[in-house]
């Protein structure tokens, strides 16, 4: 056999809890390396840190940043809001999905660490993160998930979690080197349409 041997699953309970200003040493640290950072292309500076994740822990923006946890030991993030609290978001998907329904959904979620990565977890996390919203959000019919189709990555763990390609068009990009075309994933709610 060729290749590298799998490395063993991430065992381990999924919690989520909401990110603090504490965490964003951490968090500056995820947003830095290399994997993430290529699709997370953000600025990593304690100053853009807080510029783009104070307004969520201070109530003034919508949505959720949550920080990821295995067993208490952080392993990523999860962006959680409702899409209808984003017009630019509505703006860029309606003409891809047609008119997005007041009780969608979205996520965007990363890995932090490079030893947690290819075990399995994206899958794990992103069931947990849907899990939740639906819990936590009984009005949520679906979640809609943008992703740019060059990371085939984030959009087969999408996949593996139970969404389902349903459109793809153009959305500009977050980091200036991708093609602007993306595939709108979804998933909807157990018992809805």
């Amino acid at each position: 056999m060729s290749g590298s041997p799998r490395r063993e699953n991430v065992p381990g309970a999924i919690t989520f809890r909401p990110l603090t200003r504490t965490d964003f040493p951490m968090l500056a640290r995820w947003l830095a390396d290399d994997r993430v950072h290529r699709w997370w292309f953000q600025d990593h500076t304690d100053a853009a840190v807080e510029k783009d994740f104070g307004p969520q822990i201070d109530g003034t923006e919508p949505g959720e940043d949550l920080v990821v946890e295995i067993d208490g030991r952080a392993v990523g993030l999860l962006q959680r809001s409702r899409i209808r609290d984003l017009p630019e978001d509505v703006a860029a998907l309606e003409p891809i999905v047609g008119p997005v329904p007041a009780t969608a959904w979205c996520l965007d979620y990363l890995i932090g660490a490079e030893t947690d990565r290819g075990r399995g977890l994206g899958p794990r996390m992103v069931t947990a993160a849907v899990d939740d919203t639906f819990s936590r959000y009984p009005e949520a019919t679906e979640i809609l998930v943008p992703v740019v189709a060059a990371n085939r990555a984030s959009w087969r763990t999408l996949k593996k979690a139970g969404f389902v390609i349903v459109a793809s068009g153009d959305i500009p990009p977050d980091n200036p080197v991708d093609d602007p075309r993306h595939h709108v994933l979804r998933r909807i709610r157990t018992g809805t349409i």
